[in-house]
């Protein structure tokens, strides 16, 4: 299998000979050598490459998560500037663009809604349509895969940063689909193009890729953090810890005062497909209860065809409202530069899920079905255009 950089190093494509580029990319932008996305680029391309872009993290991903800002930078190696875009501002600023051409993004996406890498993305489409630099996408695995959607739609006066359009948490698609679609329907008008890769099918999960994990933020630290990150990023929007501030981000989770024993007795009566569960006790160096031992459970990937995460996370809220009443709350903003509406309602993309427990403290399997999903049908019909032929069976 080839990324769509190596199909780039290997064969130039002619719309980017003798023009001027800008890349936007992080430490996870790598090939199968674990060369770096711009010095590969310098090399495929020489003289071409101005100026590098940075997504949240920064461009060495060394930064934590929810509006914690990185400042603009300097690739020594080639001289270039890096501009952050995960800043004051998220989008490309015009004088940053005007000396370019083309605008390359190479970045390592999770296949969750509410990883801002997309946003960033779909920022950079608007601010090149303005400006009339044409981007290319180099296109990387969904890690999730393209076949498996989970999760509601964010509907109208839910969108931010974790949320710009209507499309489920889990979504199926890879960088450049999901662009090519957004790019559409928000009516951005971006000259867009995408390098496809070579060998990816939609039925790979990150395993079957047979490619290193290289971790595309702090908190992504392996491929099974992928697995269960479209369920788990929900309990941001809670006073349970999901993990942050311990070597087990997002397959970790508890709060102090609850039994994990207990907790793990419960979640057995309900499903857990593809998940084997350990009870633990953890203690996080910073976030929330930082310092502070929490009970909880280890979620271990133990089939990752069969994770349905974003099912588990909201039955794991449901028990914990149940059998252990008052243990968590849903935390106020800001989150993720949303200042009014609750965390949970933007990570949600509405606010069903808050007012389904503020209405009882025991849901029901048929109210949570509804909760979660969304309408397959018209998702399929929406995407069905910009699936890559080369990524079908």
């Amino acid at each position: 299998m080839r990324i769509g950089l190596e199909v780039l190093s290997a064969h130039p494509p002619t719309e980017l000979r003798g023009r001027k580029l800008g890349l936007l990319m992080n430490q996870a932008s790598v090939d199968q050598h674990m060369r770096y996305a711009c010095d590969v680029i310098a090399e495929a391309c020489p003289g071409q490459l101005r100026r590098l872009f940075s997504p949240q993290h920064g461009f060495w991903g060394e930064q934590q998560a929810n509006m914690i800002e990185s400042p603009d930078s300097c690739y020594k190696q080639l001289d270039l500037p890096i501009h952050s875009l995960y800043a004051d501002k998220r989008r490309p600023e015009a004088q940053h663009l005007r000396d370019l051409d083309v605008l390359l993004i190479d970045l390592q996406d999770v296949g969750c809604r509410v990883y801002t890498f997309i946003w960033t993305v779909i920022e950079c489409l608007r601010a090149c349509a303005e400006v009339g630099v044409s981007v290319v996408i180099c296109d990387r695995p969904n890690p999730l895969g393209g076949l498996v959607t989970e999760g509601p739609v964010v509907q109208l006066g839910y969108e931010s940063f974790v949320g710009g359009a209507a499309i489920p948490m889990r979504h199926a698609l890879t960088i450049g689909e999901l662009a090519s679609l957004l790019n559409q329907e928000l009516h951005i008008g971006a000259t867009l193009s995408v390098l496809p890769m070579q060998g990816w099918r939609r039925e790979m999960l990150w395993p079957q890729t047979d490619r290193l994990w290289i971790p595309p933020s702090p908190n992504m630290p392996r491929w099974q953090t992928a697995m269960v990150y479209p369920g788990q990023v929900l309990l941001e929007g809670t006073t349970i810890s999901e993990g942050r501030g311990t070597t087990r981000p997002f397959e970790f989770c508890g709060l102090p005062g609850i039994s994990e024993d207990q907790l793990l007795r419960r979640m057995l009566e309900v499903s857990c497909a593809g998940l084997l569960l350990q009870p633990i006790r953890f203690r996080p160096t910073f976030d929330k209860w930082q310092g502070v031992t929490c009970h909880g459970l280890s979620l271990h990937v133990q089939d990752p065809a069969q994770i349905r995460s974003f099912g588990f996370t909201v039955l794991l809220l449901a028990t914990l409202a149940q059998h252990f009443p008052g243990c968590f709350q849903f935390t106020p903003p800001p989150y993720e530069y949303e200042y009014i509406r609750p965390p949970i309602d933007i990570l949600w993309g509405s606010s069903e899920l808050r007012e389904a427990f503020a209405a009882s403290r025991e849901l029901t399997a048929i109210q949570i079905s509804r909760l979660i999903q969304h309408d397959q049908r018209d998702w399929d019909r929406r995407v069905a255009a910009i699936l890559r032929p080369e990524y079908s069976g």
